[in-house]
């Protein structure tokens, strides 16, 4: 996701490459993103530091923000932190980066990776507007950028926008090995699979009507549609899915309060 944010800043050109700069652990992960985008890298945290950047994006793991203490060494983070770490509140962020000017917790998703995704995200305090303004621009990088009323609809987005992508993948995975069990070639099976659900999700995006609606207009009385929608309800679609979405809320705040 981090490779995505720096991508995407450099797309649309709300940065530089030589205005942006990354560290990582020990792993090549720097190294790699310096190497593909042509940003600086730094070799620590504290280098980042450095250079008094006026944004700091946390898109490490979750397990790693207990090491940020020891890498600061007492050293203050006075820039604004933006996190992008699934399940770290904003009290642990601000127990970590306590005179940051601001501290920002994000839930963006994978489509973010090509411009099309959603992210939601909330302020620790009322931002400033020239802050307010940094923070949508980079976020807004990744796709659509909502800024949201409190800190618990982060776990309730988790469940559904961050989560989402791989329900839907799940789905198509489903629809193509349907579509192989009732003698469709593995290949024939995947491309229509797949444009099926791309060709679809465009439609919903460019179209002012509900997805109801255009469920229905797909819909004829005794029709093949109609048959496949009333498996579905017998066997309780959106139970299924609803049921889902909790067990995802559920774990997100599970996660939070760890």
């Amino acid at each position: 996701m981090v490779t995505a944010i720096v991508s995407s800043l450099l797309r649309t050109q709300s940065f530089q490459a030589d205005q942006i700069i990354c560290s990582s652990a020990n792993d090549g992960t720097s190294e790699k993103l310096a190497e593909t985008t042509k940003i600086k890298r730094a070799g620590s945290l504290d280098e980042v530091l450095d250079f008094n950047p006026d944004l700091l994006v946390l898109g490490c793991k979750p397990q790693q923000l207990s090491t940020f203490s020891t890498e600061l060494g007492g050293r203050k983070v006075e820039s604004l932190v933006l996190s992008i770490m699934a399940g770290i509140p904003l009290n642990r962020l601000s127990s970590t980066f306590p005179d940051a000017s601001n501290i920002i917790r994000s839930m963006p998703n994978t489509p973010g990776q090509i411009g099309a995704g959603v992210t939601g995200y909330v302020f620790s305090n009322p931002p400033l507007p020239s802050d307010k303004l940094l923070i949508s621009d980079v976020v807004s990088s990744l796709g659509h950028a909502l800024e949201l009323p409190s800190e618990g609809d982060i776990d309730r987005i988790t469940a559904i926008s961050g989560s989402g992508p791989a329900y839907l993948f799940e789905f198509t995975c489903a629809l193509e090995e349907a579509a192989k069990e009732i003698g469709l070639s593995s290949d024939l099976a995947h491309q229509f699979a797949l444009q099926t659900i791309t060709g679809s999700a465009k439609l919903i995006s460019e179209s002012v009507l509900h997805p109801e609606e255009l469920r229905n207009q797909v819909t004829s009385p005794n029709g093949t549609t109609q048959a496949a929608l009333e498996s579905f309800r017998s066997n309780a679609l959106r139970k299924t899915v609803s049921k889902a979405v909790k067990s995802a809320y559920k774990r997100s705040i599970e996660l939070s309060d760890a």
